[in-house]
This record gives structure tokens, C-alpha cells and sequence, in this order.
């Protein structure tokens, strides 16, 4: 009878043991980024590592709530999303933990796209699309976030809601370099300077200047290949060949960049799997992965963007590297204030 209960005790130490190893040998990705190939990227993974993938994809907005209300019960390790202020604004609410560090991460990844909660996987940069044939090149030339509120620009910019993500990091970047008042006086100037009302999403923005309802747009820059490939259909492909790309500030800090991020959610039950998933995703393989088919910059070195975005957009520009995104998250209700307060709708 002792024989049999050693027997049945040893059986269940090693159903145990295999169900524990099953449970880390997985990672689970609230995943806000809208991107099939994102998908067959975490496949790769899968098969270089064997460590399965469990995929929730969502709105951003939707995914917070949920591991918000979820709490210790989350069985979420990372969150991927687009834009270091979401990332920084989630972690603000206590949902990422410190941890998120590794020799790739370091040698990888330069400081201002990095914090110890969240790293930038995949850079863009939200510049300034134009149209050749109302725009002159002395308009252009030293243009400058800044300088968009000139009034020379009246009535001649289409930009987005004042509730959009992307302008309210590129907002609070302002406020970070200028001040708040700064900031303030420059909304105001941008508002005046608008075409029409912010209305639709950045291909929208592009779209209004082929259209000739404004002369300069404000967009990030993965958009124009994403129209200029065609799979977002020939109306698209045919509106984006009308514009023209400048990267402002180059004459100072550069232009404004941010990124696509992964935070490592607080509780999380397989970090070392996430943090190898992240260290994935820094890889050649996944960065070109990235380039390839979301348009983005590469956060590595050694990798080339895509060639609609070499032969489009360029490859040799000034990015602001001293401007860390973290403040994005820091400055977001700074810059959401200002823009309220100067009438952005």
C-alpha cells in the first residue's frame, strides 16, 4: 500500500511539473497594433522558440479597461501598442511593472525609446506631407513643428482631432521642448491655420491635400507607402503620388519620432517569455518583418526600411533623439489642456 501511494504521489509531482512547464511555455499579447502580419510574426516565434503565443487582439481603449478591471486575475504579460504615449499613460495607472531589461533590449534599443516598463519595438515619424504645386520650396525651407502656426499657413492645414493619440504626443513633445504657454500659443496658431475641422484618420489628412482642400498635411510617415502600395485601393494609391514628404525641425532637434511599444503588464505570468518575445522582435528577422509590411522604421541598426519608404520618403533625416518619448506620457494631459483651451476640435 506504500509502494502504491509513492506511486500515485510521484504521478501527481510529475502531472504538476508538466502542467506548470505548459503554463510557462507560453506568453500572452494584449495586442492594440490592427496588423495581419503581426500574426505571422508571432508564428516565427513560435517555431524558433516553442513557446506558443496566445493573441488577444482589440482597441487599445478596450484592452486597458480589461486588464484594468481584471487586475492580479490578468493572465496578460505584454501589451503591444502603437504610440509611447499610450504606453506611458498606462503605466501612470500602476499596470507595468519594471523588469523589462535584457543585454538585446541595451545594445538594441537607444534610451529615449525605452524605459524599463515598455520598449519601442518599431519606430515612424509624424511629419508633414505637402502639395508641389501650391507649396514652394521657400515656404519649406527651415519648416518647423513651430512654425506651423504661422500665419502664412492660414486656412492651409489638415490635421487630426485633438483626441487622436499621435497629436497628443506630438503635443506634448511641445510642451516638453517649449513650455506649456509655448504650447498654448501654438495651438491657437494651428487652429487658425486649419483648412477645415479635424475630421478622419492620417490617410484622410493626405487625401485632403491631393484633393486640394489643403496644401500641407500633418500624418505619419508609414501612411504614404501603406496608400502607395496599393492595399488600401487605387483611389488611395493615385491621392498619395500627389504629395510630397518634409521632415521638419531638421536645422534643430530633429523631427518628432515615436514608436510602436511593448510594455511588460504589472503580474505579468510569464515574464522571461515575454522578455524573450521582446528580444524577438529586435531580431533582423522581425525588423525587417516590420519594415516590410507595417512600413515602419527599424529600431535596429543594420536594417533598411522598406523600399516604398526609401524611394518615397527618404532615409537620411534628423531624428530627435533628445526629446525621450516617455514624455509623451508624462506631458499627455499638458498637451490635451492646450489644445482644448485653443479650440482644437
Amino acid at each position: 500500500m506504500g509502494i502504491m501511494k509513492k506511486i500515485v504521489n510521484t504521478a501527481l509531482i510529475i502531472c504538476l511539473f508538466v502542467s506548470t512547464f505548459s503554463l510557462a511555455n507560453e506568453v500572452n499579447i494584449f495586442n492594440a497594433r490592427h496588423y495581419k502580419a503581426d500574426a505571422e510574426l508571432y508564428s516565427k516565434f513560435t517555431a524558433s522558440t516553442g513557446i506558443k503565443v496566445n493573441l488577444i487582439n482589440g482597441k487599445a481603449g478596450a484592452l486597458e479597461k480589461r486588464m484594468i478591471e481584471e487586475g492580479v486575475d490578468s493572465a496578460a504579460d505584454l501589451y503591444i501598442t502603437a504610440d509611447a504615449g499610450r504606453c506611458g499613460a498606462f503605466k501612470s495607472k500602476g499596470m507595468t511593472q519594471s523588469g523589462l531589461v535584457s543585454s538585446t533590449i541595451k545594445s538594441s534599443v537607444p534610451k529615449s525609446f525605452r524605459t524599463t516598463h515598455w520598449v519601442g519595438v518599431a519606430k515612424r515619424a509624424r511629419i508633414v506631407y505637402y502639395s508641389p504645386e501650391r507649396v514652394s520650396g521657400a515656404e519649406l525651407s527651415g519648416l518647423t513643428y513651430e512654425s506651423l502656426a504661422d500665419p502664412k499657413w492660414k486656412g492651409r492645414i489638415a490635421i487630426r482631432a485633438s483626441s487622436n493619440i499621435y497629436n497628443k504626443s506630438l503635443v506634448a513633445s511641445l510642451v516638453k521642448n517649449n513650455g506649456k504657454k509655448a504650447a498654448g500659443e501654438w495651438a491657437k496658431g494651428v487652429v487658425a491655420n486649419m483648412a477645415r475641422d479635424p475630421k478622419g484618420n492620417d490617410r484622410a489628412q493626405i487625401m485632403a491635400v491631393a484633393a486640394g482642400e489643403a496644401d500641407i498635411a500633418v500624418a505619419n510617415t508609414y501612411y504614404l507607402a501603406l496608400m502607395l502600395s496599393g492595399n488600401k485601393g487605387p483611389e488611395q494609391q493615385e491621392a498619395a503620388k500627389k504629395v510630397k514628404a518634409f521632415f521638419p525641425n531638421q536645422n534643430d532637434r530633429g523631427t518628432h519620432m515615436n514608436i510602436s511599444c511593448a510594455a511588460l503588464v504589472k503580474g505579468a505570468p510569464n515574464k522571461a517569455n515575454a522578455i524573450a518575445l521582446v528580444d524577438f522582435l529586435l531580431s533582423p528577422e522581425a525588423q525587417e518583418h516590420f519594415t516590410n509590411n507595417t512600413f515602419e522604421f527599424p529600431m535596429i541598426a543594420g536594417v533598411s526600411p522598406s523600399s516604398l519608404v526609401v524611394n518615397n520618403l527618404g532615409l537620411d533625416f534628423k531624428q530627435d533623439l533628445t526629446t525621450s518619448v516617455s514624455s509623451y506620457g508624462a506631458k499627455q494631459a499638458d498637451a490635451l489642456e492646450v489644445m482644448t483651451a485653443a479650440g482644437w476640435k
